[in-house]
């Protein structure tokens, strides 16, 4: 089975007054050289928040973020990566923050992955995110799932979507239209059926020439008009 981009569109666009209402509300993704413009202490401190907003209300989370750029010396690798279990002791005493131990305890193990991967592609973490094709972007959360700290699940997309990288999200709505559509039969879990995915959006962005962000918020929209 296939998802038409053509009926896809009308489909979201009946939603809105205009062409111009539509566009301006689908989001937009950094392009390639913006997001290598991006420090990789921007990269550790999305994956971070990413970390906490899981099972949390996102905006309790974002509210404290700034006390967390101010404890953390704002994110930093390289300083990060040297915590000491007595240093992340310290952080569980101070009210500011989201006191998770198990939480604390990934900020330093996710530096350590991004000072990694520059070691190993010889540049920064922000190009190795950049250069990562949309074409396989389910191939790049499977790397953040297995290499990353907590990061699997929705959590790779979601940090990617933070930092501006062009993904689409497996939210219900979405999951929903893939399944009428007969792309899946539930929810993707497996390799297989996410690659399934995968190729489902590659055909929309061949036909439509959109960010996959983009086509994920129409999928969504072709479900949910409250999206």
């Amino acid at each position: 089975m296939t998802l038409d981009y053509r009926w896809l569109h009308d489909t979201v666009r009946q939603r809105f007054d205009s062409d111009a209402a539509m566009e301006a509300f689908l989001p937009r993704a950094l392009t390639p050289d913006e997001l290598k413009q991006l420090g990789d202490d921007r990269y550790l401190s999305a994956m971070s928040r990413r970390v906490f907003r899981a099972g949390m209300n996102h905006a309790v989370v974002d509210a404290r973020w700034p006390a967390f750029e101010a404890a953390f010396w704002g994110f930093a690798p390289e300083t990060l990566v040297l915590l000491t279990p007595e240093q992340l002791e310290g952080f569980m005493q101070d009210a500011r923050l989201i006191r998770h131990r198990i939480k604390l305890q990934t900020i330093p193990r996710n530096a350590q992955f991004i000072l990694d991967i520059r070691q190993e592609q010889g540049g920064s973490f922000g190009e190795f995110i950049a250069d990562w094709p949309s074409s396989d972007i389910v191939g790049l959360w499977r790397l953040l799932a297995r290499r990353g700290e907590r990061l699997g699940g929705r959590s790779a997309a979601g940090f990617l979507r933070l930092v501006g990288k062009d993904t689409f999200l497996l939210t219900s709505d979405v999951v929903a239209r893939l399944v009428a559509a007969g792309i899946v039969d539930q929810a993707p879990t497996s390799q297989r059926d996410k690659q399934q995915v995968q190729n489902a959006f590659n055909a929309l962005q061949q036909a439509s020439g959109r960010p996959l962000c983009q086509l994920s918020a129409m999928l969504s929209l072709s479900i949910n008009p409250r999206f």
